[in-house]
């Protein structure tokens, strides 16, 4: 299928030609953007001689993202997904376990459920993108009198909007349930002043190379509790027990960062907060720009929240002129990225059976919602370029 677009009726030669005539420059949603130091530490790294797994630049790294969360422990690891998965382990999560979740979310911060042989239960959205506390606290009421209660529940930090934790937390607690925090697209967001993943039993994070920063790959996982975030490294190390041959009681995984990503990991740490505030200025031109078109609207920032605005979200309402097909297709001719809200858990093929609590709200988002480009490397003059096209084709 082509992604030029046809000839829009009403539309001047110059505004025709910004929807079809294609841009020689790729603009990614979310490319990784460097310092300028990670080069060095990387170096540092190999001078070192610590090019495997482990080594003094994990160390540095697990230090600093402790530091920047206010959480004691963190394991630095290969991925969020690994994250969640050994929180998940950790968590004690057996067959046939209930572990319940959001359904707007990545799939990366799902899948684990089905790791563990656990069985997943999928709830709705708020206004926000993020799990409905109000449809949870109901459901835990009702599990508690059936004697029902689930293991687990993860909560996901949309696009760098942060769930009210205090609540979650003050929740699980009321039914003895384990709180798993999916910070992973929140590094850097805080909510209440304090960051993404703070006050749960386990908070997960991610460093995959669209970010806000990135490791070229990995993902951390973080509690106040020393023992539990030691007993992750040992079971990320493939759970080999400290005898002087291969040893194992229990089996593991190879969920371990490397040595020359933590090195990546500290520059990036370096320029978090710069990072942020980059993003956040990014969505602020695009609201200024286009929340006065017809029925246009954005993600909006939970109260008491300052997301890192990792992606910026638009939604398109019904009376909108043009559809969320109809706007990629127009950036995608200009050679701009832009894409889908994540499309919901429960409308997932391979979550077909489980049960979803709700309506339409994460269904909606998922029809209604673009991601435009955010990267925090993304210039000036490049950003303006997104908005005239978007400018036109929404009119």
């Amino acid at each position: 299928m082509s992604s030029e677009l046809p000839r829009r009726p009403g539309l001047d030669e110059t505004a025709q030609s910004l929807l079809v005539a294609p841009s020689e420059t790729k603009l990614w949603l979310s490319s990784p953007h460097m310092s300028g130091r990670e080069l060095e530490l990387v170096q540092d790294a190999f001078k070192s001689n610590f090019v495997a797994p482990l080594g003094p630049m994990v160390d540095r790294f697990e230090a600093a993202l402790s530091a920047d969360t206010g959480i004691a422990h963190v394991a630095a690891l290969s991925s969020g997904t690994g994250a969640i998965h050994l929180a998940l382990r950790l968590a004690e999560v057996q067959q046939g376990d209930e572990v319940w979740g959001s359904s707007l979310t990545f799939i990366g911060g799902a899948a684990p459920i089905f790791y563990e042989k656990a069985v997943p239960v999928l709830f709705d959205c708020d206004a926000c993108g993020l799990i409905d506390l109000d449809l949870v606290e109901e459901a835990l009421a009702t599990a508690n009198r059936l004697g029902r209660l689930p293991k687990v529940l993860i909560t996901t930090d949309l696009y760098g909007n942060v769930v009210d934790l205090d609540r979650a937390s003050a929740l699980c607690r009321r039914y003895g349930v384990i709180l798993i925090s999916d910070s992973a697209e929140a590094v850097g967001s805080k909510f209440k002043g304090r960051a993404a993943g703070y006050g749960a039993d386990f908070a997960a994070y991610s460093f995959n190379g669209n970010k806000i920063i990135t490791t070229s790959g990995g993902g951390a996982l973080a509690s106040d509790n020393k023992n539990l975030i030691e007993r992750a490294r040992f079971l990320a190390t493939q759970a080999r027990d400290p005898a002087p041959h291969y040893q194992h009681t229990t089996f593991g995984y190879n969920y371990r960062m490397s040595n020359i990503c933590a090195a990546i990991g500290v520059g990036q740490m370096e320029v978090l907060a710069q990072r942020v505030a980059r993003r956040r200025a990014i969505f602020r031109q695009y609201q200024d720009a286009l929340a006065l078109k017809n029925d246009v609207s954005f993600l909006p920032e939970p109260v008491g929240g300052v997301a890192n605005r990792w992606l910026s979200v638009l939604f398109l309402g019904g009376d909108a002129k043009v559809t969320p097909s109809v706007v990629m297709n127009a950036l995608a001719a200009h050679n701009i990225e832009c894409r889908p809200v994540w499309k919901p858990m429960h409308l997932q093929p391979v979550f077909k059976d489980a049960r979803f609590v709700g309506g339409r709200c994460a269904g909606n988002m998922f029809e209604r919602g673009l991601c435009l480009p955010s990267g925090s490397n993304m210039r000036d003059d490049e950003l303006a370029r997104v908005i005239d096209l978007l400018g036109v084709t929404l009119n």
